[in-house]
């Protein structure tokens, strides 16, 4: 059980769980662990627009240089940027500082190895263990303290790279952008000009505390409206650290990770290119978006929920293509990680090939209804290994048949029970979750 790392690196408040003293440990045990058996270690480090960002990235980067460890700081940059970066730049690892979507008192790191990719578990344990340690590691001295260097360049060989992954100009349509106050607020801009797109922008003026505030992919309308308003052809949502992306088609309809998922999915398997016809997402993609699947001849494969458990399964099986209803949208063939900006450029390059209007590529798929009910328990374990519930689940699932499913899971992070039920209609939803979140309150 790890103490420090959840499944998307070290969250926090900051300043108060997530500490610069902490920060520094991390720093301090990272350097460690990579120079065990290289001398010459170079990482970089970037981070989103959270007031508490340059507290952790100079406690992290003291920590680093205190182990004998050289830093390259790369600035206000996506997450996706980072594991780019770190690859393409042959450091030895990447940070991320970021809490993702979450608001802005909260914030998190994340580390990635020299492949672009997330520690393994085992590296993660062991920085872990060496972090609660009472023996004191080494301090370089001399010319053997670790140094620091500015790269900011680096966002631009990132954008160049993502450029370079589409065949067609973008001149002629019409974007809006919504980039969260977050870190896609330079490189959205900058990417979708440079691609020559007419660039319309929204919450792209980050000053610290409005990171994710009643905008970006967690809170779609305001993209909405503004797509609707100014007649977009598209519009784009990324989330704080740019990993997600959340899309408007012309019309103003939402169309979420399972819409875009389906999209790139069929064009790639058109092309030949969606290896084993195949795609991975979590349990907690619509049923519609199975049905669409499988009428077009495409396979899935479902894993549990976090973008985490759906690269594993990519790489395990050397699937390319991946994700989640949240708009985490993994492409293995240009990114070893959520990419919001790699999935959105890949889409309008669709919508420019095809010379159609996203509205038209996603028609094929219908949503069923969802509710998502949540249930405060003292034991998890305990109520989903209750027979009462299993036989209601089955009973439900049996009266809906292929036209609905239900979805009983428990929070991997609070003591909840999530209740999921989709149906044919919001009544038909309301009627069965409410059911199931009966049958737990005797249980619990």
């Amino acid at each position: 059980m790890k103490k420090y790392f959840g499944t998307d690196g070290i969250r926090g408040i900051a300043n108060h769980t997530l500490t610069p003293e902490l920060s520094f440990k991390l720093g301090r045990v990272l350097g460690h662990v990579l120079r065990i058996d290289d001398d010459n270690v170079n990482l970089l480090i970037g981070r989103d627009t959270r007031i508490s960002g340059e507290l952790l990235e100079y406690a992290l980067i003291s920590g680093l240089l205190s182990a004998g460890a050289n830093v390259m700081r790369l600035g206000v940059v996506s997450t996706p940027g980072v594991a780019f970066l770190t690859k393409s730049l042959n450091a030895k690892a990447g940070i991320m500082i970021s809490a993702s979507h979450n608001p802005y008192p909260d914030n998190g790191i994340k580390i990635f190895g020299s492949d672009g990719f997330k520690l393994t578990d085992e590296m993660e344990l062991e920085i872990e263990r060496l972090i609660d340690a009472k023996d004191e590691l080494e301090r370089p001295i001399n010319d053997r303290i670790g140094i620091v260097d500015n790269y900011f360049e680096g966002q631009h060989k990132y954008l160049s790279y993502l450029q370079k992954s589409i065949d067609h100009s973008f001149d002629n349509m019409k974007i809006a952008i919504d980039c969260a106050n977050g870190a896609t607020s330079f490189l959205a801009p900058h990417l979708f000009a440079n691609l020559g797109a007419e660039v319309m922008l929204i919450n792209n003026n980050p000053n610290g505390i409005n990171i994710n505030v009643d905008c970006g992919s967690t809170h779609i309308e305001t993209l909405r409206q503004f797509v609707l308003g100014n007649q977009a052809d598209i519009g784009l949502a990324f989330d704080g650290d740019g990993d997600r992306l959340i899309v408007v088609d012309e019309k103003g309809h939402i169309v979420d990770g399972d819409y875009i998922l389906y999209v790139l999915g069929s064009y790639l398997k058109d092309k030949g290119k969606l290896k084993d016809n195949t795609i991975v997402t979590t349990v907690m993609s619509n049923v519609g978006y199975y049905k669409a699947l499988e009428e077009n001849g495409i396979k899935s494969v479902q894993t549990k929920v976090g973008d985490r458990y759906v690269l594993e399964e990519m790489l395990k099986n050397d699937y390319n293509l991946g994700g989640e209803q949240s708009g985490h949208i993994i492409y293995l063939d240009y990114s070893s990680t959520g990419d919001g900006l790699l999935t959105a450029i890949q889409l309008i390059n669709i919508l420019i090939e095809k010379k159609v209007s996203l509205s038209e590529l996603t028609q094929n798929m219908v949503s069923y209804p969802q509710v998502l009910k949540n249930v405060k328990v003292k034991d998890k374990e305990e109520v989903l290994n209750n027979q009462q519930l299993k036989n209601k689940i089955e009973e439900v699932n049996q009266i809906l048949g292929n036209e609905g499913r239900v979805l009983v899971r428990a929070s991997g992070t609070e003591a909840l029970i999530r209740v999921m039920v989709e149906a044919a209609s919001d009544d038909i939803c309301e009627q069965y979750a409410d059911e199931l979140v009966g049958v737990i309150e005797e249980i619990k």
